[in-house]
């Protein structure tokens, strides 16, 4: 089986420090993590970056100066911008971010654009236009019907195809188990490039599903901070490692 593609999200939008204290906050830590976590088995990189409070911003300043600083240290680790919102940011401001920091890769989520549909063509175009990778993030199957209908109408390019298939944002306590692959898989059999993440306890085991079925995989403090055991990971890195060698016992 070919090696699963790993995505590290090491941060989020809303964690701190106080939930682990080797969760990454200043640039010069989520550097660090993107170093380490590159050496255990890391693809990609999902970036959140913080204001000088440590709270979640969309500000191209911070992250052109972030996307630099991991070039230079881990030049061969491809970066993933965040444009979530967070219940802080409307679509202006995400649009207004993606078209001054211009990145090479993004995630939107489809629900949050929903909340001012009409710009969502523009959302939509300017990452055309730029040549930037959307990754579309999906949290249910209502946000799938919506992704279909925005691409069926045009709003959505038909070349922006890449989903994240979110398990557990809405579960009880957001724990996530790997049956809950299943209504997507059902509802985009179509999906080609599509990627899961998952969240509580069971995130490794989720994800081990997610490569059975050819997806690829996100992980990191962003969405669990402890193994299957409730035991936290010492670091993003430790979490990538683990589950690098849980892939290969299973899949070899």
């Amino acid at each position: 089986m070919t090696r699963p593609y790993i995505m590290v999200a090491p941060n989020g939008a809303r964690r701190g420090r106080a939930d682990h204290p080797a969760l990454p906050v200043t640039t010069e830590q989520i550097v660090a993590t993107a170093a380490s976590c590159r050496a255990a088995g890391a693809d990609a990189l999902h970036l959140h970056v913080r204001d000088d409070d440590g709270l979640h911003s969309l500000d191209a300043g911070r992250y052109a100066e972030t996307l630099a600083a991991i070039s230079d240290r881990v030049p061969d680790l491809r970066v993933q911008i965040t444009t979530e919102a967070a219940g802080v940011f409307d679509v202006p401001a995400q649009l207004q971010c993606l078209s001054q920091v211009r990145p090479g890769w993004a995630s939107i989520s489809v629900r949050e654009i929903a909340r001012e549909p009409e710009l969502a063509p523009r959302v939509y175009g300017i990452c055309d236009e730029q040549g930037t990778e959307v990754q579309h993030i999906l949290y249910d199957t209502e946000d799938i019907a919506l992704l279909q209908d925005w691409r069926a109408r045009g709003i959505v390019r038909q070349d922006q195809r890449a989903v994240l298939f979110v398990l557990g944002r809405y579960a009880a306590g957001q724990v996530s188990f790997p049956g809950n692959l299943h209504p997507f898989r059902d509802a985009m059999p179509e999906a080609r490039n599509w990627m899961v993440c998952a969240f509580g306890p069971q995130e490794h085991a989720c994800l081990l599903e997610a490569a059975k079925q050819g997806g690829a995989l996100r992980v990191g403090f962003e969405n669990s901070l402890t193994d299957h055991c409730n035991r936290p990971h010492p670091d993003n890195a430790a979490s990538v490692a683990a589950l690098r060698s849980l892939l290969e016992r299973q899949l070899s």
